[in-house]
């Protein structure tokens, strides 16, 4: 039986992924993984096994928020379908393959990519590196190459992949609101390949902690689903009311605080 302090931590994770996911762009995962392990470990969840729950769980969790975000982003005309549309096929590949590499490798070394990842991306938006302004997005065999690179490092992290993805964009010249809408509706094929990989890849552990599907903890992933679903909606409106200058900015001072949190509690 969980207890319902536990259904309250899911829900409040949730409700800051959802909103972070339609004010940013990602998918939710690098605030709901780092808040997972958390209350993993407070319920004594197999330490082996915790992180891959938690990516496994955000992913699945994420199919919903993105959903919901890519809504509320196409209202407001911001998603570009056609970058979506040859992203697509790179981001399947790149994500159900990277599930079954991170099956194999140990907690803490997943653990690990997972703060430096955080802090490249947010020194990188930080720094404001801009692009040529002759710069656009690849031809096709490009653009397929670097979904399957977001979708790769997308199943390492259990993230959306907001956060490699709104930088590649923004990299090729398409404006920040643009990259942010367009990047919530890439976060639903990494979520679907990525739930399906983790499902499969976890499916013959024994040691699972109860309510587990595959690496899917179920209980966790209603509580997510439930809360973030309602707040993407208000975290899209937030975004098309901010200047480009202050979205970068939250973004990375989100990410050097989670990167933070999660070094200390390896400490």
């Amino acid at each position: 039986m969980i207890s319902w302090e536990f259904i309250l931590l899911y829900l409040v994770a949730g409700s800051i992924a959802g909103f972070l996911a339609g004010l940013l762009g990602v998918g939710g995962g690098v605030v709901i993984v780092p808040i997972l392990m958390f209350i993993f470990a407070a319920q004594n969840f197999p330490a082996d096994h915790m992180i891959h729950i938690a990516i496994g769980t955000s992913l699945a969790s994420i199919m919903f928020t993105a959903v919901s975000s890519l809504r509320a982003h196409h209202q407001h005309g911001a998603v570009n379908w056609n970058i979506v549309k040859r992203i697509t096929p790179g981001i399947l590949l790149g994500t159900l393959a990277g599930t079954f590499v991170v099956a194999k490798l140990p907690a803490n070394f997943l653990k690990g990519l997972f703060i430096v990842f955080l802090f490249y991306v947010a020194t990188q938006l930080l720094l404001n590196f801009k692009p040529k302004p002759t710069r656009q997005l690849p031809g096709t065999a490009g653009i397929i190459a670097a979904g399957g690179v977001i979708g790769l490092v997308s199943s390492f992290v259990g993230i959306g992949g907001g956060a490699l993805s709104v930088p590649f964009m923004t990299w090729s010249n398409i404006k920040m609101h643009n990259a942010i809408g367009t990047s919530a509706a890439i976060g639903f094929p990494i979520a679907v390949a990525g739930t399906i990989g983790y499902v499969l890849n976890g499916w013959s552990i024994h040691d699972l902690p109860d309510w587990c599907f595959g690496f899917i903890h179920l209980p966790s992933l209603v509580g997510l689903v439930v809360a973030s679903m309602l707040m993407a909606p208000l975290g899209a409106r937030a975004a098309h009311k901010l200047p480009v200058a202050t979205l970068k900015k939250i973004f990375a001072a989100f990410l050097f605080v989670i990167g933070t949190k999660m070094l200390l509690s390896s400490i």
